[in-house]
């Protein structure tokens, strides 16, 4: 697909997302802070800017889109299993705080 096309793409998702919700162009424009002349022009395929894109996204309530881009951490095989050796095996009981001639009561 060419960046052309995916800005095309882009600007079909947002045309069909902002009428999903009933909002005009002026609404998002408004909401999001930006010109309704360039809400017209993404949605016709016109060039978009992250900033933009975000700021049209959080007034859509689709910020969550972007979360494909959250790192999460893993851990790896050998690792888990080094965790897993130092986990404790049994329970021991604790000394008793009163006794104070060090024998531990058990």
């Amino acid at each position: 697909m060419s960046d052309k096309a995916i800005i095309g793409a882009i600007g079909a998702y947002i045309r069909h997302q902002r009428l999903e919700q009933n909002k005009t162009q002026a609404q998002i424009a408004e909401d999001a802070g930006i010109n309704r002349w360039t809400v017209s022009q993404i949605e016709n395929g016109g060039a978009i800017t992250l900033a933009t894109l975000i700021q049209i996204l959080r007034v859509l309530d689709l910020l969550n889109l972007l979360s494909i881009f959250t790192i999460e951490e893993s851990i790896s095989p050998i690792e888990y299993a080094r965790l897993k050796e130092k986990e404790k095996k049994r329970a021991r009981p604790k000394p008793k705080a009163n006794d104070s001639n060090g024998d531990l009561g058990w």
